[in-house]
């Protein structure tokens, strides 16, 4: 297509278009309000207008099909120059939206009045290139990233479950992991803890897995703790965290995590590993139990044999740390969305999922103490 025929095409759809100036944006301003930012990510990193929302046009369509409930809602496009959104609005009109204008000449133009701008991230050119592939994801995007770059997760048990959980958290751009784990790696180790090689057998964990993640990425800030974790340090552990992910195959500590998570309103995601299956869920999100809700006791050990005494393949702790890991990104984008109300079972010999429904249980102490003194559990995401 030439340059005249490109021109004559963008005057046509401009004379079909409503174009909005930057005075009616203002007015139009507000948390619920759809002013779009359709620009890339790069663009978006040197300011958008404040209160506006950024969706990038290869995600517009589906992002305002699950978000925009009524084709007569007000809907204003702006982008750099304000040409690509007049294309935008001209596809949006097609598709039936009946109020979508664009913002006339773009956020060019409204800097160029002196409008206010909002910087609206802290990431730079290399974690836009870095996590592009998530962030094109609506459900992620700048915002989602800086909130990944500001969690502090901790991981306890850096073996079967936490190896592939923390490697993926790391990956995902979660800015401060801590790694509490007091065992030595072993040759017997290697089959499933996928942190570690031979090389490392001998080596504490947590220093062995602290190092392959800053392989990874050298961006996140570690927090190691190489000493048992306890009903007596859990609560000072687990105190500077907004997440806690449960990677331990030891039922005393399991419970430990869970009475000190009640106490501060810090969530868990949990994860346990038999031969071939597998289960995860999520405990203390508001209105949800906690682990002793469903597990008020250890069951008999004649019933819960470790891996040492039962055996597990080693790719069943595999899909169950990554599955934690979701959960655990999940809660970061979104507080509350992760899985509290049911658990997820995995079965590697059937090769299926389950959903179990859990509740809170009404004589657990969790809800007892809530009853008589602590505030309503709330994610600190």
């Amino acid at each position: 297509m030439d340059v005249m025929r490109a021109q004559e095409i963008k005057k046509r759809l401009e004379r079909r278009v409503k174009e909005v100036d930057a005075s009616t944006v203002l007015a139009l301003l507000a948390p619920d309000s759809n002013v779009i930012d359709i620009r890339e990510d790069e663009e978006v990193i040197h300011g958008m207008i404040p209160g506006a929302k950024h969706v990038k046009r290869g995600a517009l369509e589906s992002w305002l099909e699950d978000h925009v409930r009524d084709v007569e809602d007000i809907i204003v496009l702006y982008c750099e120059s304000g040409k690509r959104s007049v294309y935008a609005v001209n596809a949006l009109m097609s598709l039936g939206y009946k109020d979508v204008s664009s913002l006339r000449g773009g956020i060019n133009n409204w800097k160029a009045l002196g409008l206010p701008i909002e910087q609206p991230s802290s990431l730079n050119k290399c974690d836009f290139t870095r996590y592009a592939r998530q962030m094109m994801l609506p459900e992620v995007g700048i915002r989602g990233q800086e909130n990944l770059a500001a969690a502090k997760v901790l991981v306890v048990g850096a073996g079967g479950l936490g190896s592939p959980c923390l490697y993926y958290l790391v990956a995902a751009g979660v800015g401060t992991v801590g790694i509490a784990d007091h065992d030595i790696v072993d040759q017997s180790n290697l089959h499933r803890q996928i942190l570690y090689d031979q090389y490392d057998v001998g080596t504490r964990k947590a220093i062995a897995a602290e190092r392959k993640i800053k392989n990874l990425n050298t961006h996140v800030k570690t927090n190691l703790y190489i000493d048992a974790v306890t009903e007596n340090n859990a609560a000072d552990i687990i105190a500077s965290y907004d997440l806690i992910i449960d990677c331990t195959d030891n039922f005393a500590v399991r419970y430990a995590l869970s009475d000190a998570a009640v106490k501060v309103n810090i969530p868990i995601v949990h994860g346990a590993v038999h031969r071939f299956q597998g289960t995860v869920g999520v405990f203390n999100l508001p209105g949800g139990p906690c682990y002793r809700c469903v597990y008020p006791e250890p069951p008999p050990k004649a019933l819960s044999p470790s891996c040492t005494d039962a055996g597990v393949l080693g790719v069943t702790p595999g899909v169950i740390g990554v599955l934690q890991a979701a959960e655990a990104i999940k809660l970061i984008l979104s507080p509350g969305a992760g899985r509290h109300h049911a658990l997820l079972r995995y079965s590697g010999t059937s090769m299926s999922l389950t959903s179990v429904e859990i509740a809170a249980r009404p004589d657990c102490p969790c809800q007892l103490s809530k009853k008589s003194e602590a505030p309503q559990c709330q994610t600190l995401l």
